[in-house]
Formats: C-alpha cells, sequence, structure tokens
C-alpha cells in the first residue's frame, strides 16, 4: 500500500535539509508558530497586511490620494520593501526553496510584491495589491489554538469524503436548472422577459437558489407555478450539502476513537504499551510536544500542559546508540511534533520523526 507522508512528516523532512543552526532558528519563527518569537512574527506579518490593504483602500478614495497621495505612496513602498524582505527570508530558510516558490503561499508573497513594482511601468497594477488579503489565510493559524488542531484535521477529512458526492449533487442541479430554465423560455417566451435560453437558465439559478432579484419574473399562471415548484425545490436542495458533509463529519469524529478503542484493548490484551500512531490516528488529545530530554533509559517529551512522557529507548535503537551531537539535531527535529495521548497513563511514542 503507498505511504501517505503526514503534514508533520513534511516539516520534519523540510527542517532535515537545513544543516546551519541559523537557518534553523530562522525557519522556525518564519514558517513555524507554536513559539513565542514565531507567534510574534506572525501577529506582525498579519498587522502589516492589514495596513498594506487599508492604504491600497485609501488610495482608491479620490480626495484621500489627492490630499494624501505622496504620504500614501511612501508607506506602501516602505511595507513593500518589508515584504520583500519577509519573501527573501522565507526563501532562505525553506527546506527546499523550489517548494516554497511553486507552493500556494509562495506564489502569494511573491504576487504581494510584484504590483508595486510594476507600477513603476503600468500605471495602475498597483491596485492589484488588494491580493495581499489572500495572505491572511496563512497567519490565521496564529489565532488558533492546540486543541482545535485535531477538528480542522476532522472537518477537511469529511469534506474531502464529501467531495464525490457533492460533485453528483452539483451535477443534478446543473442538468435541473437547465430544464427548468428551457421550459420557462417555452412557456413565457421574449415578451416577458425571457429572450433566450441562457437568460431563463439564469432565472431559474437566482429561483433556486431563493436569491430572486426579481429582474425578470414569470407573467403567466404556467410560469408562476412553475416558478413556485422551483422555489420549494430550491428550500430542499439548499440543504442537501449540509447533510452531506454533516454525516461525512460525524463518521470522521467516530473513527478515530473507535480505531483508539480497538488499539487501547489489544494493548491491553497483549500486555503491552501502544506502539507508534500515525498522525491520522491522534487527532484526538492532541499535544504539541515543548522541550525533550534523555535519561539514561527514556526519552523525555515535555508537552505543552506540563505533563513529561517517558518513552523506552528500546523503541529507537538508533536514537539509543547515537552520538550526543546527533542526539541534540534530534530534539531540535522534534520540538514542536504533535504526540497523542490516548486518556492512559502509560508511555506514548512521537509520531513520524524519526521516519
Amino acid at each position: 500500500m503507498p505511504h501517505h507522508t503526514s503534514p508533520y512528516a513534511s516539516a520534519v523532512l523540510e527542517k532535515e535539509r537545513i544543516r546551519q543552526p541559523w537557518r534553523l532558528r530562522l525557519h522556525e519563527i518564519i514558517f513555524e508558530s507554536d513559539t513565542p518569537a514565531g507567534k510574534a512574527f506572525d501577529v506582525v506579518l498579519l498587522i502589516l497586511i492589514l495596513f498594506s490593504i487599508l492604504i491600497v483602500m485609501l488610495e482608491s478614495v479620490d480626495s484621500v490620494a489627492r490630499r494624501h497621495g505622496e504620504m500614501l505612496r511612501l508607506v506602501e513602498w516602505i511595507v513593500t520593501l518589508l515584504f520583500t524582505i519577509e519573501y527573501g527570508l522565507r526563501i532562505l530558510s525553506a527546506g527546499r526553496a523550489s517548494r516554497y516558490l511553486f507552493s500556494f503561499f509562495g506564489i502569494i508573497d511573491l504576487l504581494s510584491i510584484l504590483p508595486t513594482y510594476l507600477s513603476l511601468v503600468i500605471v495602475g497594477s498597483q491596485y492589484l495589491l488588494v491580493i495581499r488579503g489572500l495572505r491572511l489565510l496563512r497567519v490565521f493559524r496564529v489565532l488558533k489554538l492546540s486543541r482545535y488542531m485535531g477538528e480542522a484535521q476532522i472537518l477537511t477529512l469529511a469534506l474531502r469524503q464529501s467531495v464525490a458526492k457533492i460533485t453528483v449533487f452539483i451535477g443534478t442541479v446543473v442538468i435541473l436548472v437547465i430544464i427548468m430554465g428551457a421550459a420557462m423560455y417555452l412557456i413565457e417566451g421574449p415578451e416577458n422577459g425571457f429572450r433566450n435560453i441562457p437568460i431563463s437558465i439564469y432565472w431559474a439559478v437566482v429561483t433556486l437558489t431563493t436569491v430572486g432579484y426579481g429582474d425578470i419574473a414569470p407573467q403567466t399562471t404556467a410560469g408562476q407555478l412553475l416558478a413556485t415548484l422551483l422555489m420549494i425545490m430550491g428550500y430542499g436542495i439548499i440543504a442537501v450539502p449540509t447533510g452531506i458533509v454533516s454525516v461525512e463529519l460525524n463518521k470522521a469524529e467516530r473513527k478515530p476513537t473507535d480505531r483508539d478503542a480497538a488499539s487501547g484493548q489489544q494493548a491491553d490484551a497483549a500486555g503491552t504499551s501502544p506502539g507508534p500512531m500515525d498522525l491520522e490516528r491522534a487527532v484526538h488529545s492532541a499535544c504539541r510536544v515543548e522541550r525533550v530530554w534523555f535519561d539514561a533509559e527514556r526519552i523525555h517529551f515535555v508537552l505543552h500542559d506540563g505533563r513529561d512522557v517517558g518513552i523506552p529507548f528500546a523503541w529507537y535503537p538508533t536514537l539509543q546508540h547515537a552520538e550526543p551531537q546527533q542526539r541534540e539535531r534530534w530534539k531540535l527535529l522534534a520540538k514542536g511534533a504533535l504526540v497523542h495521548w490516548p486518556g492512559l497513563d502509560v508511555d506514548i511514542l512521537i509520531t513520524e520523526v524519526l521516519k
């Protein structure tokens, strides 16, 4: 079976590619938000993004632009230079620069600074700076608390599981509005505003979604009856995607619990502690590692809630016989990892760090 690398494992692999300690520290500040420095960086970046968007909005107001245009342009250039420095630091501290450059947020970061430089040669391009609003998607992570990380993964899983069903549903809706639009065109005709089938389909979509702009309305009795039927269908159709996602969300919430219970029963029957768990099974009660230390027999993980969890060295013989320098490097990689606490006072394993 193909192995699917978890998001955390990918992050670890990125950090492993960084050999210089200062680059590793820079990576933790810029790309992670679990440390005080990382959180502070994201907060400052968020404020800077909102401020830059405010500048663009003010520049679009004629009276403000006439009175304070020069100052606004100066401030915008300062902000752009700060974003350019940030972009360069992200490239410098990334494990693989190409992976960041061609990632979604790497492209967004580039597009957020290009318009200002393009404005030197292309008039009006500075208004493309509103694309900086998309950068808010990345820094919103600083607002998330650790206990909501699992719920976000569950929601993502539910949406993925719903894609096929929702695709079939959307296809059904498209067929329905085409049929209803064509029928209304035949019933009402151009004399009542339904000039062609595309316009009639537009009316069907507006009616089915219960928006009802009122720019086109049926005049005949048959047309009004068809519109009534379509509006009633609209209320039922709106509820379908919600129901699909809700069912998958309920399934996704149950799966980790069921698997953990089965794992616990197997461990109890064997009289052993639980073994390594995949990150997808650790959605519930996930904790982050704040610090790692070693004694003669165990690896100790100090979690964000203060618990000190010991893991036998025997489970990781490679690490047990590693050089002190290798252990110190591994401690840096383990910091910030997600571990799972199943509610039992037994040893737990950090997931995928040593892969």
